[in-house]
């Protein structure tokens, strides 16, 4: 039984009119009445019964109508994956990414590449920056989407996005009616960040900044999930939580009486990074690469984060 036979008779099905569905298909009448007889001969039941005023479908061929399309469709979905297998993509990209990047970067990643790549299952898995590298050097994923990471051996990577770093607090905060925040401002401020040995690199950032600005910052560190953990702490208004632009602005949205401000003079720079195992060449990753920097040009994620 083949996919063709199979279309011809859901053809005919929906029509009712083997003239209607031989000009729907493209082909001659007696051909196709020909073809639905040799699938009847096949199946060893009638799927029509035909009079010179109509055509109806039989118990049979009200089955058929039935299964057909899940058997087209399933049949469309193995032929796309085995033509994915045969040119070297793999049909499962196994992704880490840091929760900070699982708004609006994530997203539009994994819209991107639905787009571009209909065959592709994502396996996206989070993770904090730290983590992201070693799993890639032990195989356990081959992406990684990790927030300022390290550089280690063995692990390509190239930045995707750049962004400022932006302030949340509640309504009640005394920095409240600050349209922006100078770094200077955070001198008597508590900060809620994450563990530095979760994302080192983003950590120490926000640390040279504040010494920049002639002043060790008092930090308190959280490692609960971050939306809710952040949200809850700063609606008492004592502290203020920094966090990248895009994810704190949904932060922001998400929290009642929780505003965002952002951090300037100067500004703290976030940088969002693309990692891949450097020894693995395989046209998965490099699809998945190409999309990644389509994004980011599309979006503007590397151009000027900072004006």
């Amino acid at each position: 039984m083949s996919p063709r036979v199979l279309r011809y008779f859901m053809a005919v099905a929906e029509e009712l009119h083997f003239g209607r569905a031989a000009t729907r298909l493209y082909i001659a009448q007696p051909s196709l009445s020909h073809q639905i007889r040799k699938l009847e001969e096949t199946l060893g039941t009638p799927l029509f019964v035909r009079s010179n005023r109509r055509v109806q479908l039989t118990a049979a061929g009200r089955t058929l109508a039935r299964e057909a399309p899940t058997a087209l469709a399933a049949l469309e979905q193995a032929v796309q994956l085995t033509r994915l297998a045969g040119s070297g993509i793999a049909t499962t990209i196994r992704l880490g990414y840091t929760p900070v990047t699982g708004f609006d970067t994530l997203t539009t990643l994994l819209n991107a590449l639905h787009d571009d790549h209909p065959g592709l299952t994502v396996d996206a898995r989070e993770l904090f920056s730290a983590e992201i590298p070693e799993r890639l050097c032990a195989s356990d994923l081959d992406i990684g989407l990790a927030l300022s990471p390290q550089p280690i051996d063995g692990v390509g990577g190239e930045i995707l996005r750049k962004e400022p770093v932006s302030a949340l607090l509640g309504t009640r905060h005394r920095l409240a009616a600050a349209p922006t925040i100078p770094v200077t401002a955070l001198r008597d401020e508590t900060l809620l960040l994450f563990p530095r040995r979760l994302a080192p690199a983003y950590y120490d950032g926000i640390i040279a900044a504040c010494h920049k600005a002639g002043f060790s910052p008092e930090i308190r560190a959280f490692e609960e999930p971050p939306v809710n953990a952040m949200l809850a702490r700063l609606s008492g208004g004592r502290e203020v939580g920094l966090a990248p632009a895009s994810f704190a602005e949904h932060a922001a949205k998400a929290g009642t009486g929780i505003l965002l401000r952002d951090v300037v003079d100067p500004p703290i720079l976030a940088e969002l990074s693309m990692l891949w195992p450097a020894n693995d060449p395989s046209p998965a990753i490099a699809s998945v690469l190409a999309t990644a920097r389509r994004c980011a040009e599309r979006n503007g994620w590397l151009r000027h984060p900072l004006t």
